[in-house]
């Protein structure tokens, strides 16, 4: 350690009080935080890249600081996709302070890992009131039964209006108009539930049609367009 001649010319005082950290709430304990293996929690943060092209939803399971469990969603991006496929290969076994420092290939998905970073370190997880935390795969369950990202995608022109392209339930294949033409439902096909039936020897046309679903006042509709092609 090197000190400059002014500090040692200083007359030592006592540090009096001197506390330590303040404890944060973990998996329903409150903990001081003095190193990485203290860290415990899961919880979600949202990055974006420079550009703002894209955006990441990073969701990490932290046990003794090690991350056991991640789930990289990514959106607005074609290469994001794949640098969501190397991080989520990365990231499972670093500690949390290894993955902040870590090239993650994709400004957005380094952008969401700081930001959940924060949030662990500052016991903000979604777990941390949580007895013992959350189980390894609980990350999943943001996905739902089908495993897929839970994604809303809409379009609109002051010309012509709003397009509902796809919503939670899935791929949207019509919109419901009434008289007004104002949207009052939509149609859609659940592209995970077609696939499973496929995979399991449906024809496609069988598949599709078993993976058909509405929402909304459908049946009222004095017409149904096609929102990619209308």
């Amino acid at each position: 350690m090197i000190y400059s001649h002014e500090v040692e010319t200083m007359c030592p005082v006592a540090q009096g009080v001197h506390h330590g950290a303040a404890p944060i709430p973990e998996e329903a304990k409150w903990v001081q935080v003095k190193e990485v293996k203290d860290i415990s929690g899961l919880t979600h943060g949202i990055g974006w890249c420079a550009p703002q092209q894209g955006a990441c939803k990073l969701t990490l399971n932290v046990k003794d600081g090690i991350i056991q469990e991640a789930l990289v969603e990514t959106i607005g991006c074609s290469g994001m996709t794949h640098s969501a496929a190397m991080a989520s290969e990365i990231l499972p076994g670093l500690t949390v302070m290894e993955a902040l420092n870590t090239d993650l290939v994709c400004d957005a998905i380094n952008t969401a890992m700081r930001e959940l970073f924060l949030q662990i370190v500052y016991g903000r997880s979604q777990s941390a009131f949580s007895e013992d935390g959350l189980p390894i795969g609980a990350g999943l369950e943001d996905l739902g039964k089908g495993l897929r990202s839970q994604v809303g995608t809409m379009y609109g022109t002051l010309k012509k209006g709003p397009r509902y392209l796809e919503m939670a339930e899935g791929y949207v294949t019509g919109i419901a108009l009434d008289a007004d033409d104002q949207i009052i439902g939509y149609q859609f096909v659940s592209l995970g539930k077609m696939t499973d039936f496929i995979k399991k020897g449906d024809d496609p046309n069988t598949a599709y049609e078993k993976a058909k679903g509405q929402y909304g006042r459908v049946a009222d509709a004095v017409k149904i367009i096609d929102p990619r092609k209308e």
